[in-house]
This record gives structure tokens, C-alpha cells and sequence, in this order.
């Protein structure tokens, strides 16, 4: 009791001492600055949190010298205090640092000058202090080290000058770049040296590699072995410590020390805590069996499917602590769940949307203010909305906390990128040699993503006009419209005929709600086509296939009339480089008839796309269509510029062949392509390089065909996301000719 009676008595006695030395309480009159060389009075004042008027306090001298010591500019800094009238004026006394007059770099080889100077951020007039000093060492000695110049020695040498001023000269001795002639491991008894070494970036020198020693490197390395041993049941394994030996007047040998510990066999996991699930549904995400080697990897991401788990249902403060309990060589794990409160969302908030309405980005949203948080629903809203293809990659996602409930507001943040586009170019294919195109296109017109666009294609063969708009919320809601007028001139060389068409077409979409990211649309389209024989000689020489084309050139203008029906389902997570989902298209499409038009046919598209991610970035794609046309009615064959040609880029691409080069003469009524490619992202979804396999063929009676003799073309390409739309160029081998055939194509055939 006496001791806190005295120990209480002290800190009363101090409190008095500083009162009395500052005036405690008194009004301060003026403050002074004394000792600048420099810097103007007045920004020292306004930096202090102290004013005229105020009382003088020892906590407001306090944070004032702290906030004077902040703007590093000072070596020291005193605040003094004298008596005037009924209170105080401060006296703040100051002592500059030097300011830098030159920078002279000696001795530096290994990093340039330019380096150098973004690296210690020192300019001429900077402010030079003993901390600037110590960061600028430690920044170029690690720099060093990256480099493998581990025993560098650099000095900073300080010449003072009238004014305040001082000149500075960095010197450096580099010494010999650190090479390792070996890496030896003491203490490992269950992985040989090699098997180590081959988990590292840093390797021994030899024939083919430098040796180099780079600390930034080897740090790694160590995390490297150390994921390593725990992948292998070893979960107290410590790597290190190391040290590099010299063995010579260059050369180095690494000596790591490794404490393996005792290799772990998984026992058993115990679950408690848990309400919301059962404990059989959390033990679910893990596939370890009693006895195995104990993973710490797929532990790990085990255990994040346990998050995923409460994530998906709002829990997303859940605390999951897991308790190694070690038995000899077994491990058993007991998981203490602390599910805590439930996240509900109260508001979404939108930002950085400058062109597209709100009200287009909030249709993408599969969850709402006043659901539940679900993680799963949220990614997909973000995946949505990078779909619609009007923002950058980087949709930043957060929340925060408003309550002691756990409620949060949801944030949604993207960025704008262009979404009109007027570009011209060529092309060239095997058909039609070289073709161009000029376009104008909108395809968030006035912020509603509203797609409209003008089109004009040319080439040796073909003329294409084209006007064309699409509303996918008609008044708001969830039905489509589109509409398309067109004039095209086609010369099909390959089989000596040409063709103009002219006309339009109209359809509406819905989605099906009972089956997920789905959509049933209904066309109509009517159009006149006049068909003209360019060749009459060639075409007698095949009557049989041409038969319908030598009755079309006499009979000019005819008429189409027809209705289309398209069910499709998409569920790719990146429309640009989908890496999983699916896509499914089933077309339907029936001319004449009930329809009226002098054409009486029925064509049928089914296409079916899988994606999957194959090895960590490789994406797996594949593609099957089958494509079926027949006449009927008053129709005794299908026009032949509605029938299936084969090869080439496109929807019927067989790469490797020309272009409309496979099938029948006069085209096939049935058509089956099989393709696949790997797909790499060499610049994000941006810069996409492909390996392919295509395969199909065409015919017009299903028992002609032959899986063993599908047309078969392989090779490798790339696809650019550019200003004008997806460019690729694909080089593909002909594997029933022996020989290669290139492909430029705009838009992408998956």
C-alpha cells in the first residue's frame, strides 16, 4: 500500500514539473521560429498543433514536435518556452538537414544509371538525412543480392557545402558475382539431393545454366521445399538454416540444413461447433482416407471448400480453427467451428459506370438487397457483367459491415472501356482471295445495350450490306428484339453460280425461367434470292448435282418465306476465354408451306460446345454439330446455297481445307464436324494462342458416312481481342493431302 502511495506521489511530482516548465494552462502570445535556412516560418507553424491563443499543454508540444519530425525535413527540433504577461511565447528551434546539391555514382556496373535512380528515389533539393542513408543502402544491397553480387561493398560519402548544401558520391565495390558450384542439404534422410533441388529455381551451375545466386529467387526456393516436405506428411519440417560457402575465388556451394521431424499418416477429423451443417456434409469436402500420407496442400484446399460451404449461405464470418493432434505418426484433426452471424444484404451499390445505365448491370445480378449473401451467386453476378463485354477485366467486388447483425452492403465496382466500333480491314481466304469490310457498330447504344451496326463487305466475289439492331429487354423486360435488312451478292466460283439476295428478317427471344441462363426466340424472315449460272459448260457436266441450279437460272427472282426456332443454354464462366461451362444451340428452321414462298424445306442445327480447364492456364475446348436440310412439298431438292460446304473458318470450318471445299458436288444435306483446341491465355483474354484438331465431313444420306474418314485438319493459331472485334490467324496441316493451308478469320469458330 505504501509503495502505491509513493509510486502515485512521483507522477503527481512530474506532472507539476511539467506544468510549471510550460506554463500549464497559459495562453500563448506568439510563437517563434529560430535556426531555418530553407524552409518558410510559416509552414512550420501550420504544421504545428499548436496556435496562437491556445493554452500551452505538454501533449499539444508533444504531437507538434511529432508532426514537425513527419515532414523530414529537421535533425532535431526544440520547443522552448518564456514568460509574456499573463502567459507564455514558444520558441521552436530548429536545426535543417542538408539538402542535396549532386548525386555522383562510382564503381556501379551491374545496375545502370537509370536504375539507380528510380531505385533510391533521390533527387537533387531533396532534404538528406541519416534514415534516407540507411534506406538507400539497404535498397541497393538487396538489389545487389538479386543480381547475385551478394558480397558488394557500398559506401555514401557526405561532402558538406556552404548553405546547408551537401554533395553526395555512392561508391560501390561489386566484387565477383556470387555462381554455385553445388547445393548440398544436411539433414534430409528421406528425399535424395536431386529430388530437392528440382522443386528449386536456384540451381548449381552448369553447361546450360548460370549459377547465379538471387536472393529474391532463393527466398522462394525455401517456401518451395518447405510446401514440399508438408505436401509429403512432414508438417514440422524447417528449412534452414543456410550458408554460402566460398570454394573458390568465384564459385560458392549452398549448404541448407533441413529438420525433417516425423512423417504423418492421416487418422481422423472431429467436427464441433457446427449448427447449420450436418457434421457428415462438412467431412463431405474431404477425400482423405485413414492411413494416407497427410497433405498439407490438399488440406488447405480442402478446408476451402468448408468455407465455400458457409460462404454460399451468408456465413461469411465464420472462424474454422483446426487442431493437430499428433499420436505417434498419425494425425488427427479437430475442427472447431465458430459459424457466428448470418450476412444479409442490405443494399447493392453500382460505381464507375459512366456509359452503361445501372439498370443494365443490375439485370446481371443473381442476387438482390435482402438475400442472404451467397458467394457462388455473387461471382456469377461479376461474371455476368463482364460478359455483357462494355468493362475492363478488373470488376472489383467488397463489402462492409453496417451492423452488429453482420448485414452488409454489397459493392460492385468496373470500368468503363470503348463499346462503338468503326474500323475497316482485309482478309484473305482460299475462296475468295482477298476480302475487306468497313463497319460501324454500337453495341451499347445510348447505354441500353442496344446492338446496332452497319456492314459492308466486299471482295473478288462478294458484296455484303447489312443494317441490323438488337434489344435484349424490350420496354424493360426479358424479351429480345431483333431485326436485320440485308443485300448480298455471292459468286460461288467453286461450283459456277452466283447469287443476289435481298431482304429481311425479325425475332424475339425470351428466357426460360425453369432452366438456368437458357433462351427460346422465334424469327421470321423473308427474302428474294435470283440465282445465275456462270458456267453453263461445267455445270452440264454434273446435271445430276445441278439439276435444281439449271431449273433456278431460268426461273430469276424467288421467294423465301420462313419461320426459325432456336433453343440455347450458355453457361460459360468468360464468353471471351471460357475455361468451364457449356453451350448448347438447337436450331429450327422450316420455309414454304404454311409460310407460302416457292421454297419448301426444313433445316435443323444442333451444336454442342464444352469447355474445361485442362492444366492450370491450358483451356480444353471441344465442339460437336450436326447439320440436317431436306424439301419437302411442292420442293423436290433444297436450295443450293442452303446446303452444307465444308471447310475452311466459320461455323462448317474444317481448317486445313479451302474454304466450302468438302462435300458433295451441289453441297450435302447432312453435315457432322468435330473440333477441338487447347486454348492458352498469353495475355490474359486478351492474347489467346490455340492448338486444334478438326474433323467432319458432308454428305446426302446418312449411310454414306464414315467416322473413319472424316476429313481431318490440325495445327496451332492465335486470337487477338483488338478495337475491330477477335482477330486469328491459324496455320493448319491437311492430314489427307500432306499439306498446309493458312486462315485469317475475324470472330473464332468456339
Amino acid at each position: 500500500m505504501l509503495q502505491q502511495f509513493k509510486h502515485n506521489l512521483l507522477i503527481i511530482a512530474l506532472l507539476a514539473l511539467l506544468g510549471s516548465l510550460w506554463g500549464a494552462g497559459e495562453t500563448i502570445y506568439e510563437i517563434r521560429v529560430e535556426g531555418t535556412q530553407n524552409i518558410a516560418d510559416e509552414l512550420i507553424t501550420s504544421a504545428m498543433s499548436l496556435r496562437v491563443g491556445d493554452p500551452v499543454t505538454p501533449d499539444g508540444v508533444s504531437r507538434s514536435i511529432k508532426n514537425l519530425y513527419r515532414m523530414g525535413v529537421f535533425s532535431d527540433i526544440q520547443i522552448e518556452s518564456e514568460p509574456y504577461r499573463t502567459g507564455v511565447n514558444l520558441i521552436v528551434k530548429v536545426s535543417e538537414n542538408a539538402v542535396v546539391s549532386s548525386v555522383t555514382y562510382q564503381g556501379f556496373k551491374v545496375i545502370k544509371k537509370d536504375k539507380l535512380e528510380e531505385l533510391i528515389g533521390l533527387r537533387i533539393g531533396s532534404y538528406w538525412s541519416g534514415s534516407m542513408k540507411a534506406q538507400i543502402l539497404a535498397k541497393l544491397m538487396a538489389e545487389y543480392a538479386s543480381k547475385g553480387f551478394g558480397y558488394a561493398e557500398i559506401e555514401v560519402q557526405e561532402q558538406s557545402l556552404p548553405g546547408n548544401q551537401v554533395a553526395l558520391t555512392l561508391r560501390v565495390e561489386e566484387g565477383k558475382r556470387v555462381t554455385l558450384k553445388e547445393i548440398t542439404f544436411i539433414g534430409n534422410e528421406n528425399f535424395e539431393d536431386k529430388q530437392l533441388i528440382r522443386r528449386m529455381k536456384t540451381k548449381p551451375s552448369s553447361f546450360l545454366r548460370s549459377g547465379r545466386f538471387e536472393q529474391e529467387k532463393f527466398d522462394a526456393d525455401l517456401i518451395a521445399l518447405n510446401d514440399f516436405y508438408k505436401k509429403n506428411g512432414f508438417i514440422d519440417v524447417v528449412i534452414g538454416p543456410y550458408e554460402l560457402q566460398q570454394v573458390s575465388d568465384r564459385h560458392h556451394e549452398l549448404v541448407i540444413t533441413i529438420a525433417e521431424g516425423t512423417k504423418y499418416f492421416f487418422g481422423e477429423i472431429k467436427v464441433s461447433g457446427n449448427e447449420h451443417f450436418t457434421t457428415e456434409s462438412i467431412l463431405e469436402a474431404f477425400t482423405f482416407k485413414a492411413g494416407d500420407t497427410f497433405d498439407q496442400e490438399k488440406f488447405d484446399k480442402q478446408m476451402a471448400r468448408v468455407y465455400s460451404l458457409y460462404f454460399d449461405e451468408g456465413y461469411i464470418y465464420t472462424d474454422i480453427r483446426n487442431e493437430f493432434e499428433k499420436t505417434g505418426e498419425t494425425l488427427n484433426i479437430s475442427m472447431v467451428i465458430v459459424e457466428n452471424v448470418r450476412a444479409q444484404i442490405r443494399q447493392v451499390q453500382i460505381t464507375g459506370n459512366r456509359r452503361t445505365k445501372e439498370k443494365v448491370l443490375r439485370r446481371q445480378l443473381e442476387i438482390a438487397p435482402g438475400d442472404y449473401y451467397r458467394q457462388s451467386q455473387v461471382i456469377r453476378s461479376q461474371q455476368n457483367i463482364y460478359n455483357l463485354g462494355f468493362f475492363e477485366p478488373d470488376i472489383r467486388l467488397d463489402y462492409e459491415r453496417i451492423n452488429t447483425n453482420g448485414d452488409i452492403d454489397l459493392q460492385i465496382d468496373v470500368t468503363d472501356k470503348p463499346s462503338g466500333v468503326a474500323n475497316g480491314g482485309v482478309g484473305y481466304n482460299s475462296q475468295d482471295k482477298f476480302v475487306g469490310q468497313l463497319s460501324l457498330s454500337q453495341n451499347n447504344l445510348f447505354g441500353n445495350n442496344w446492338s446496332s451496326g452497319i456492314t459492308w463487305d466486299f471482295g473478288g466475289s462478294t458484296q455484303n450490306f447489312e443494317l441490323s439492331f438488337t434489344n435484349p429487354n424490350l420496354y424493360d423486360s426479358d424479351v429480345l428484339l431483333g431485326t436485320n435488312l440485308y443485300y448480298t451478292k455471292k459468286n460461288w466460283s467453286s461450283f459456277h453460280y452466283e447469287i443476289y439476295t435481298r431482304g429481311g428478317a425479325v425475332r424475339l427471344g425470351q428466357a426460360i425461367p425453369w432452366v438456368d441462363r437458357s433462351r427460346a426466340s422465334i424469327g421470321y424472315s423473308f427474302y428474294s434470292k435470283k440465282y445465275n449460272v456462270t458456267n453453263l459448260t461445267a455445270v452440264f457436266a454434273d446435271s445430276l448435282a445441278n439439276a435444281t441450279l439449271i431449273e433456278l437460272d431460268k426461273l430469276g427472282w424467288r421467294y423465301t418465306s420462313a419461320m426459325n426456332f432456336t433453343l440455347s443454354r450458355d453457361t460459360r464462366d468468360n464468353i471471351f476465354f471460357p475455361t468451364k461451362g457449356s453451350q448448347i444451340t438447337l436450331y429450327s428452321e422450316v420455309a414454304g408451306g404454311p409460310f407460302m414462298g416457292d421454297f419448301d424445306y426444313f433445316k435443323q442445327i444442333a451444336q454442342v460446345n464444352w469447355y474445361a480447364e485442362a492444366w492450370k492456364k491450358l483451356a480444353l475446348r471441344t465442339k460437336w454439330r450436326f447439320s440436317y436440310i431436306t424439301p419437302y412439298g411442292d420442293s423436290d431438292d433444297a436450295p443450293p446455297d442452303e446446303k452444307f460446304y465444308l471447310g475452311g473458318t466459320g461455323a462448317d470450318g474444317i481448317r486445313g481445307y479451302p474454304d466450302r471445299s468438302i462435300g458433295p458436288a451441289g453441297g450435302g444435306t447432312r453435315a457432322i464436324i468435330f473440333s477441338t483446341e487447347l486454348g492458352y491465355p498469353i495475355a490474359g483474354d486478351q492474347v489467346i494462342g490455340v492448338t486444334f484438331f478438326d474433323a467432319g465431313d458432308s454428305y446426302n444420306k446418312l449411310r454414306e458416312f464414315n467416322f473413319m474418314k472424316l476429313k481431318k485438319g490440325v495445327g496451332a493459331g492465335i486470337r487477338i481481342r483488338s478495337p475491330f472485334g477477335l482477330i486469328g490467324f491459324d496455320y493448319a496441316y491437311n492430314v489427307e493431302d500432306r499439306s498446309w493451308e493458312p486462315h485469317l478469320q475475324f470472330g473464332t469458330t468456339f
